[in-house]
């Protein structure tokens, strides 16, 4: 690849200083205003980092499904899911994470970078249960920073446009795409077909 940067200092020449604002929005501690962004936060996507390398898994539940416990702790029970436990992997064995929060039809996203443990604390456990299902752990995280983003990005990608929404059927289905890796082995359609209830009666 030409014309690369190879050093901080290149790269500092060529974007400048940031301005006042995007370093004064930085906080060690989880203000009102960034607890009411992550309480009305139905989504976030959580980073981290293993041997292999990294990771970024979405997450999702009601609006506040992650807990603020108090200005530097947060808590985010561990969903029914696909069983790989790839961030579970990481976060043993390596704490650091980071977490983007999303909100839909609000631009700013609040972004969180701090150490994770996990925790299968029984009273823990049974405060996030669902239609009396607990999740098999909670991830508690530490935080170190967090901040806000500012709205660019949703704005340009216009990804609250429901104009812009793309109708599921113009994509591959999961079924599709495992019987193509699979070398058709893998029977999609009969996964696809099954889908849908799977999925309705394994959320919790």
């Amino acid at each position: 690849m030409p014309a690369t940067i190879s050093s901080l200092a290149e790269l500092e020449a060529l974007y400048g200083l940031p301005a006042e604002a995007s370093i004064l929005k930085e906080s060690r501690r989880i203000m009102p205003e960034y607890r009411a962004f992550i309480e009305a936060a139905p989504f976030v996507a959580l980073a981290t980092r293993g041997p292999e390398g990294l990771d970024c898994s979405p997450r999702g539940d009601g609006p506040g499904f992650v807990r603020v416990q108090d200005d530097r702790t947060l808590l985010m029970p561990d969903r029914r899911g696909n069983n790989r436990i790839d961030s579970l992997r990481n976060i043993v064995r390596d704490p650091h994470v980071a977490l983007l929060f999303l909100i839909p039809g609000v631009g700013e996203t609040i972004r969180v970078n701090g150490r994770a443990v996990i925790s299968v604390d029984p009273a823990l456990l049974e405060g996030f249960a669902v239609d009396d299902k607990g999740p098999k752990s909670v991830i508690a995280i530490t935080v170190e920073t967090i901040f806000f983003q500012c709205a660019r990005a949703i704005l340009r990608s216009e990804l609250w446009n429901p104009q812009n929404h793309v109708p599921r059927e113009a994509l591959p289905s999961a079924g599709q795409i495992l019987a193509s890796l699979s070398g058709r082995r893998f029977d999609g359609e009969a996964y696809d077909k099954a889908l849908p209830e799977r999925q309705r009666t394994t959320l919790y």
